[in-house]
This record gives C-alpha cells, sequence and structure tokens, in this order.
C-alpha cells in the first residue's frame, strides 16, 4: 500500500462520514477556525482526508475517507441587528466543499497538527475487505 500526504479535516460529524463511506457525492460547509484554513486552501481537485476524529486525538491509526474536491465556494453572510438602544453587526464567512468519496483510509503518520496551522497526515488506502 502507497503511504500519501493529504490535508487532513478533523472533527467531522459521523452523519457526514458515513453518508460518504456510501460513495455519496456530499457538499459540506465548513466552519470551525481549525478546518476553515486548511480548507481555504485547497483546490478543485485536490485529494483531502476527512475523519469524525476531533484534531486532538488523530493519531497513526485514525479512520476517515479520501475524498476529492470537486467544488469551492467561499461565502460571507452579515446580519444586522439594531434598536433604539445599539447597532449590532455580524459576518459569518463559510466554506463549502463539494466532495466525491474516492476510498476509506487509515492515518500512517500524522505530519503536522499545530494548533493555527493546517493539519497534514500520511494516509494508506485500504481495501473494501480489509476496512473495519
Amino acid at each position: 500500500m502507497i503511504n500519501v500526504e493529504y490535508v487532513a479535516l478533523t472533527g467531522i460529524s459521523e452523519r457526514v462520514v458515513s453518508e460518504l463511506r456510501q460513495s455519496k457525492l456530499l457538499t459540506i460547509e465548513i466552519r470551525s477556525p481549525h478546518n476553515f484554513f486548511a480548507a481555504l486552501r485547497l483546490n478543485v481537485g485536490d485529494m483531502l482526508f476527512l475523519t469524525h476524529t476531533s484534531p486532538e486525538d488523530v493519531t497513526g491509526g485514525s479512520m476517515g475517507i479520501i475524498t476529492k474536491v470537486l467544488r469551492h465556494q467561499v461565502s460571507t453572510h452579515r446580519m444586522m441587528q439594531s434598536n433604539e438602544l445599539y447597532y449590532e453587526e455580524r459576518e459569518t464567512t463559510t466554506l463549502r466543499l463539494q466532495l466525491d468519496p474516492k476510498c476509506v483510509a487509515r492515518v500512517r503518520k500524522v505530519l503536522n497538527n499545530t494548533i493555527g496551522e493546517v493539519t497534514t497526515v500520511e494516509a494508506e488506502e485500504i481495501p473494501l475487505y480489509h476496512a473495519r
């Protein structure tokens, strides 16, 4: 089996990972800072490792899904609220990724998991008859 380096998105919901395991094309929205900055650097066509494991718990042996980025969209939403006493304006920026699942994979080695930086892992594809 060949080990390849991937950007990793961590702490993804079990439901999303399960749907990707069923080989469903899926669009996800990224809001968490630890995943947002990693996803921001991705391009259409890049391969990506997703796992439900939280960022601080990713280790060798963590399971996930390798997907291909088909679409990448950043959007900002502005919300305003006011009354006679105050005026409040909030902005949220989200990133949407359309993903095409390729295979189940296992982390062999965590290459970078420093807070504030992109999480990268070395992972190996797992044939379906070996996946657990």
